[in-house]
C-alpha cells in the first residue's frame, strides 16, 4: 500500500549537500565599510602601475675617475703608515678658531682686477690734472707659496695660514719647521680653495698676514695665542706620532676572529 493510498505523505529525507550558488549572484558582502581616513590603499608596482620608489643606487653608481682617485687616496691614507711630517696635516684649526680666523682674513682682502684698473685711472687723472697723489699704505693678505716663505724667512709675517690638501703635499711641508725655527705662529686650515677666495684665486696653497690695523690688533693677537696652543706647543708631540694604520671593517672582524680564537686581545692578535 502506498502513502497515497494510506492517505498521508511522507517527504523524502533532506540531504546534507548545500546547493551550488546561483552564478551572478547579487549577494551583499560581508565587507565592513571602514573609515575612509584610514582605509589601506595598497599599491600596485607591476608594469604601468605606481611610481616605483627611489633607491640608494650608490653603490652601483660607476663614478667618474676623479672621484674614485680621490676616495681611493682618502681610503690609502688612512690604511698605510704616515709619516709624522705628512701626519700634522690631519690636524687642522677648530671650527670657531677657523671662522674668526677668516673675518680677519675677508678684511684685508687684496684688490680686484676692476678696483685696481679703477684706482691706476683715478690716479692718472690726478696726475693729468696735476694734483698731488696721496699714497696710501695698503694692508693686505699676503699670498703665493714664494712669497710667503721670504717672509717667513725675513720674520715679517704675523701669521700664516696652510691649507692641509695641497697636492702635491711636499709643496708646503717643510713650512711648519720653517715657522717654528723662525718664531712665526702658522695654523694648518682645511680646503685651499677656501684660503683661495680670499684672494679671488681658484686655490691658495698659503696665507699670510703681516700687519692689521689697530682695531683688529686684538683679534690677531687672539688668533696668534691659540695658533701657538694648538700647533706651535704641540709641535714636538706631533712629531713623534704617526698618521695611518686603521683598518676597515673586514680586516677588523677578522682580527676579532682571530683573537676570539688564540684567546689574546685585537692588539696581540694583529702581532701574530
Amino acid at each position: 500500500m502506498s502513502a497515497m493510498e494510506d492517505g498521508a505523505y511522507k517527504q523524502p529525507p533532506k540531504s546534507s549537500k548545500k546547493p551550488a550558488p546561483a552564478p551572478f549572484s547579487t549577494a551583499k558582502s560581508s565587507k565592513v565599510t571602514k573609515n575612509p581616513l584610514f582605509e589601506a590603499t595598497p599599491r600596485n608596482f607591476g608594469i604601468g602601475g605606481d611610481i616605483q620608489p627611489k633607491r640608494d643606487l650608490t653603490r652601483f653608481l660607476k663614478w667618474p675617475a676623479y672621484v674614485r682617485l680621490q676616495r681611493q687616496k682618502v681610503i690609502l691614507h688612512q690604511r698605510l703608515k704616515v709619516p709624522p711630517s705628512i701626519a700634522q696635516f690631519a690636524h687642522t684649526l677648530d671650527k670657531n678658531t677657523a671662522t674668526q680666523l677668516y673675518k680677519l682674513l675677508n678684511k684685508y682682502r687684496p684688490e680686484t682686477k676692476q678696483q685696481k684698473k679703477a684706482r691706476l685711472e683715478a690716479a692718472a687723472k690726478a696726475h693729468a690734472e696735476g694734483k698731488k697723489e696721496e699714497n696710501k699704505k695698503v694692508c693686505t693678505v699676503k699670498y703665493g707659496l714664494n712669497h710667503v716663505v721670504s717672509l717667513v724667512e725675513a720674520k715679517k709675517a704675523a701669521l700664516v695660514a696652510i691649507a692641509d690638501d695641497v697636492d702635491p703635499i711636499e709643496l708646503v711641508i717643510f713650512l711648519p719647521a720653517l715657522c717654528r725655527k723662525m718664531g712665526v705662529p702658522y695654523v694648518i686650515v682645511k680646503s685651499k680653495s677656501r684660503l683661495g677666495t680670499v684672494v679671488h684665486k681658484k686655490t691658495a696653497a698659503v696665507l699670510a698676514l703681516t700687519e692689521v690695523k689697530s682695531e683688529d690688533n686684538r683679534e690677531l693677537s687672539n688668533l696668534v695665542s691659540a695658533a701657538k696652543a694648538n700647533f706651535g706647543d704641540k709641535y714636538e708631540e706631533q712629531r713623534r706620532h704617526w698618521g695611518g694604520g686603521v683598518r676597515g671593517n673586514k680586516s677588523t672582524e677578522k682580527l676579532k676572529k682571530r683573537a676570539k680564537a688564540a684567546g689574546t686581545t685585537v692588539a696581540n692578535a694583529a702581532k701574530l
